[in-house]
């Protein structure tokens, strides 16, 4: 189903280069009007009311209009934030939240640089390059503690690890991040990129690996097209990304713009208060943090979601080793670099200014 289809963090970033230049414009054009816009849902089905604009100021006891725009259409990921909702808990915060999907889920990180949106949840990949580009976004939290994309193939392949791909086809959405990723997981293994055939298939890369046309795909979310095909009768294998040359990163964030965090500290604090008891909540019980998702996206795929949480869930707190949101200098350090030395990224801005531990800190207490 095309609800199925979306860009990984890795994807995303040839869609981002384009929305910078068109924020860089809408920047320039901003006066304090725009600061307080309303950003309009993509469908009724993923909104709930009128997205809410970003409004500053705000206290304890008073109520305060928050918006976050979603990367993607609402899964079990985004379980928390629904839980958080549910429960009152941004209510207790005097928080009216809407979450939402925007028209472009790419352009997120655009939404909260223009003061459209109060937060957004977007990649590691994609705050790098905005930042790199000039956009002044920062990082309050992280909501995944490891990356979540992966090589896919069938389990009746033998594909089990990178060195079994020589020779074989791999299919992969034609953007420029697929080659860099690749290399570096077939160098870990004694591969080249000389060894294998790509393919390029666009966004169709389950159908793609289903219906035989390649051996593998890279770009597969393992928490999620992993059940897809075994929906379908089809068992895989996974080859994470991070086992094999590439960093250890974070795949989503909880982003809002700097200025933003810098003048209502208490609104970022009081949202990731209440974000982080839904997610909670959602981890100690992960059948009703689906049912509570259901319940506001009733197209919601229940049966997927609730075999895809129990594969996420240890991945917020990594199995409860970090306190919810936590980040490190050293993964944000490490995977610039490599985004650097493979030409993801031209240039590398100050990682300490990308994303910050102190809002997380403090909702902990």
């Amino acid at each position: 189903m095309l609800r199925h289809v979306r860009f990984s963090g890795m994807a995303r970033y040839v869609t981002l280069i384009a929305a910078l230049a068109l924020t860089a414009t809408l920047l320039a054009g901003c006066g304090d009007d725009d600061a307080t816009a309303t950003a309009t849902p993509a469908a009724a089905a993923t909104t709930t009311g009128a997205a809410a604009s970003a409004t500053p100021g705000g206290s304890p006891g008073e109520e305060v209009d928050v918006s976050i725009a979603l990367d993607w259409y609402p899964w079990g990921n985004h379980s928390g934030l629904y839980v958080a909702r549910a429960n009152g808990y941004f209510e207790d915060e005097g928080l009216n939240v809407n979450i939402y999907v925007p028209g472009d889920p790419a352009t997120g990180l655009q939404l909260v640089a223009t003061g459209r949106d109060t937060f957004t949840i977007s990649y590691q990949t994609d705050v790098l390059l905005a930042r790199a580009e000039g956009l002044e976004i920062i990082s309050v939290a992280a909501l995944v503690q490891h990356p979540l994309n992966s090589i896919m193939a069938l389990e009746s392949s033998g594909i089990e690890r990178p060195s079994d791909l020589e020779g074989r086809t791999i299919g992969m959405a034609g953007v420029a991040s697929d080659e860099p990723l690749l290399r570096s997981i077939l160098e870990a293994d004694g591969l080249t990129l000389d060894d294998v055939e790509l393919v390029t298939v666009g966004f169709d890369l389950m159908p793609a690996l289903l219906g035989g046309t390649v051996d593998a795909v890279i770009g597969a979310y393992w928490v999620h097209e992993s059940i897809l095909a075994e929906q379908q009768g089809e068992a895989v294998n996974v080859i994470r990304i991070e086992d094999w040359g590439v960093p250890d990163h974070y795949e989503l964030l909880l982003v809002t713009s700097a200025s933003f965090a810098a003048e209502n500290p208490e609104i970022v604090e009081r949202f990731i208060r209440a974000m982080r008891l839904g997610y909670a909540d959602a981890g100690d019980d992960r059948a009703a943090a689906i049912d509570t998702l259901v319940a506001a996206v009733p197209e919601t795929d229940r049966e997927l979601e609730l075999e895809g949480i129990e594969l996420l869930a240890p991945l917020w707190t990594d199995g409860g080793t970090v306190p919810f949101g936590t980040q490190s200098l050293e993964r944000w350090e490490s995977y610039a670099a490599w985004l650097l030395e493979n030409g993801i990224i031209s240039q590398a801005a100050p990682v300490e200014e990308a994303f910050t531990n102190d809002f997380v800190e403090r909702a902990a207490q």
